[in-house]
């Protein structure tokens, strides 16, 4: 069954059992008037962008419909969302008109982003779209291009994008819209932002979570959001959850949610309905910010929600072949699917289009309506195309000299609660442009240093509220996100701590944020932004305690994944080059920046001095655990990533010990982007550079956090791929010890071990002439320990002492067993 079958437009929700008291928590306000000059302003602007945004649907010719349609007008495929255009299009031009009372700074995030077409057509009225692109100019010939253009290679796409002015959302997959609006108002006391939300989207988890974003905004040093629930009752074949809810049942679920209801439904008043409910919520948000900003903050003040009841493609043709069109899921693409070869398609199409009156409301040579142009802010800065936060207010961090911070080579930190020394300091000099939006778990994840000098930014904590915290922790991904995105497109700086095995819930939104970031760096007039700042601690070598479901470092395979421009993985194996890594990536500008780090204490391998130029080449020799320094060596041996290298250290330690005719060199890759082939990423070693660091012809075992297949990509294209192995995640694990862990996924430093001393054998006799005896020993070591660990369900001591290669034995450390 294609759809569903309904008998009549836009059919009502049937009633709940809710009681009827219920309705005294919605906001009644008076009949509301509108002066003619008010109400003819806002109905040209709506007649005449409804009119530009079907026409973008179905025009290839004859924009201003200078003559009847012909099939010739017609384009050849008709691309586009009609359904929910009309309510965009009637909020676009309540916030014109409220801008224009008010003069404030303002976004439109838009969450059903395939109504592109009623955003254009806003833009082009409003003059921004001439700005950006002097081919679309507010004239006959700009109209003609915007309209034949659009949804074409050469012209606008579907869906609102970064090359619409304004837009901080793409809105393409749904339920992001109203987590991006919170995270874009914070640290920005003046602006408000306009959210819709679609009904559709509304029954997404993400939205569901994200409702509670006013919970972190503190009113005091933050702007306000009007949230829009847009109920025109239908997704594609199907209504809506919150179109099929009566009012008692939406008033009793907003309320509970913290807000103050408002219903925008009168269909036959509705631009009245709506200035005034935006009027009031516009006054709420004020009065709420003067509270906080008086000093008398109000405990859990209640934000203003519209909900705003229209039909589904509002002004489509009432029926189609006999079907119900208008206030339909029919509507909710192309009505007229049949227009360009149908002869009573195309006549339904004219009469539509003619029932806008294009005639009235632009001139011959496509200027618009004098009327329309008073609605429409006179600044152009407060103009929703040209608002500065949109595209050009990245504000620069201080970041002060990580080396201050640098742990003692040989001693050992966790890189954790290393980086949380360093970032106290950051939030302390950037007050205003630096936030850290954590799924709940600073704490557990050993950054808990931040909050010497801040705290958590809960609003409904009385433990917290208007206290200016700088942490936000929601344990939702989705949600972090969506405030990350905001925050970030807008101007500031945020990072997102998590627990690796979790990340991974945000991938989509990862990808959809940098493909709208890679669309913005092909604008010209887009600005650049701070990069996107992913941390990743927690990681499946420490969480033997949890147990198979929290061992998952798939997150590195989707930012490997995005264009090169963009992705950018970072291992760094100790605490020093952590500190460097985390200084680089928070200056960093427009990329999508991913650390992964052991939070447990590890060795501190490298001085600040070397951490730092280890970090500048991104790999580099380890000649400290190298044979002679790493020359001529029988094999070479890799680590990536922290508790990984640390097996290839344990590794060449014992290998020195026990075979000193084992001539070994071991290279750390701290930035994961080295390996790709020549040319294929920015930092992507030439191959006279990559046979320097691993040799020519040597044998190469690589020790690798991650899944195998990661590495194997990176590396394809490199000459003489036989000689190198990888050991890496296998996707084997459970609740037991660490280094059980390291057995498991034959990443051990015995496993470490076996590859060397078969890649030595290949060119070394001797090695060659003991290689049976020598894997022999080795493979009962892993016997051996694996039945201690059984038996005693621990590690052996001395399993994690930090190896000395200077004759004066090892260090001693304790596993510290993980939260």
């Amino acid at each position: 069954m294609p759809g569903e079958v309904i008998d009549r437009p836009n059919p009502q929700p049937l009633p709940s059992n809710i009681p009827e008291d219920v309705f005294t928590l919605s906001v009644k306000l008076e009949d509301a008037k509108l002066d003619e000059s008010t109400a003819t302003g806002l109905q040209e602007f709506r007649r005449a962008a409804s009119y530009i945004a079907a026409a973008m649907i179905f025009l290839g010719d004859n924009v201003l419909l200078e003559r009847d349609l012909t099939f010739e007008d017609i384009k050849p495929r008709l691309l586009g969302h009609w359904g929910t255009c009309p309510g965009l299009v009637l909020v676009y031009a309540h916030l014109n008109l409220l801008i224009s009372k008010y003069n404030f700074d303002s976004i439109y995030v838009v969450g059903p982003g395939h109504g592109a077409p009623a955003i254009l057509a806003s833009l082009w009225l409003e003059g921004s779209l001439e700005k950006f692109y002097p081919n679309v100019g507010r004239n006959k010939q700009g109209l003609h291009n915007l309209i034949t253009k659009f949804s074409t290679p050469s012209g606008f796409p579907s869906h609102v994008s970064a090359e619409t002015p304004g837009a901080i959302h793409e809105g393409g997959e749904l339920g992001y819209a109203l987590s991006v609006a919170f995270g874009a108002v914070m640290d920005k006391p003046d602006l408000i932002v306009t959210c819709v939300v679609g009904d559709g989207e509304a029954e997404s988890g993400p939205t569901a979570t994200a409702w509670h974003g006013y919970k972190y905004i503190d009113p005091k040093e933050s702007g306000g959001v009007i949230p829009i629930v847009h109920v025109n009752g239908f997704k594609i074949s199907e209504r809506t959850i919150y179109g099929c809810m009566d009012d008692k049942e939406m008033v009793s679920l907003f309320t509970g949610y913290g807000y103050q209801c408002r219903f925008v439904e009168d269909l036959d008043n509705i631009d009245a309905d709506l200035a005034a409910s935006m009027e009031w919520a516009y006054q709420e948000i004020r009065r709420i910010q003067k509270a906080a900003r008086s000093g008398k903050p109000i405990m859990k003040p209640r934000w203003p929600v519209l909900i705003m009841r229209t039909p589904k493609g509002w002004g489509a043709p009432k029926k189609v072949g006999g079907e119900i069109m208008e206030g339909s899921f029919r509507a909710h693409q192309v009505p007229l699917m049949k227009a360009k070869d149908d002869p009573t398609e195309l006549k339904q199409l004219q009469d539509w289009l003619q029932g806008y009156k294009p005639d009235e409301l632009f001139s011959k040579d496509g200027s618009v309506h004098e009327a329309i142009e008073r609605i429409i802010p006179k600044d152009d800065s407060k103009k929703l195309g040209q608002q500065i936060h949109t595209y050009g207010a990245h504000q620069v961090l201080k970041i002060p000299d990580w080396q201050k911070y640098a742990v003692k080579k040989g001693e050992q930190a966790s890189c954790m609660s290393t980086i949380g020394e360093l970032l106290d300091q950051i939030l302390v000099d950037n007050p205003h442009s630096m936030r850290i939006f954590s799924p709940d778990e600073l704490v557990s994840n050993k950054l808990d240093a931040v909050f010497r000098h801040t705290g958590r930014d809960f609003q409904w904590d009385e433990f917290s509220n208007a206290r200016g915290g700088r942490v936000i922790e929601i344990l939702s991904e989705h949600t972090c996100q969506g405030f990350l995105q905001g925050y970030t497109l807008t101007g500031g700086t945020g990072l997102f701590p998590s627990y690796e095995s979790f990340l991974g819930i945000v991938h989509t939104m990862m990808v959809q944020y940098s493909k709208f970031n890679k669309m913005a760096r092909e604008t010209i007039w887009r600005k650049d932004i701070s990069s996107i700042n992913y941390l990743e601690t927690s990681t499946w070598t420490r969480q033997e305690h949890n147990g198979f479901s929290h061992q998952n470092p798939s997150f590195i395979g989707a930012v490997l994944n995005l264009k090169p421009g963009a992705a950018r993985v970072y291992l760094p194996p100790d605490a020093n080059t952590f500190l460097s890594t985390l200084a680089h990536c928070l200056r960093s500008k427009n990329y999508v920046n991913l650390m992964v780090g052991s939070k447990q204490p590890q060795p501190v391998f490298l001085s600040a001095e070397e951490a730092d130029s280890h970090c500048r080449a991104g790999a580099s020799v380890w000649k400290f655990a190298s044979t002679d320094g790493g020359l001529d060596p029988d094999v070479v041996l890799v680590g990536i990533g922290a508790e990984i290298t640390f097996e290839v250290i344990q590794a060449a330690a014992t290998l020195r010990q026990r075979t000193p005719n084992l001539r070994v060199r071991v290279v750390n890759v701290t930035d994961l982007m080295v390996l790709g082939l020549e040319g294929s990423h920015p930092h992507s070693l030439t191959h006279d550079d990559f046979d320097a660091l691993f040799t020519a012809d040597r044998p190469i075992h690589f020790n690798y956090h991650g899944y195998p297949n990661e590495l194997k990509g990176l590396l394809f294209g490199r000459p003489s791929l036989h000689r190198i192995s990888i050991e890496a995640y296998a996707e084997e694990g459970t609740t037991t010890t660490p280094f059980d862990m390291m057995l498991r996924n034959r990443v051990s430093r015995y496993h470490v071990m076996e590859a060397a001393i078969k890649g030595a054998a290949q060119r070394n006799e001797k090695i060659r002439l003991d290689m049976h005896e020598l894997l022999s020993g080795v493979r009962h070591e892993i016997s051996q320990v694996q039945e201690y660990i059984m038996t005693t369900s621990k590690d052996p001591e001395n399993t994690y002492d930090t190896p000395a290669f200077d004759g004066k034995g090892s260090v001693h450390r304790d596993i510290g067993y993980a939260d």
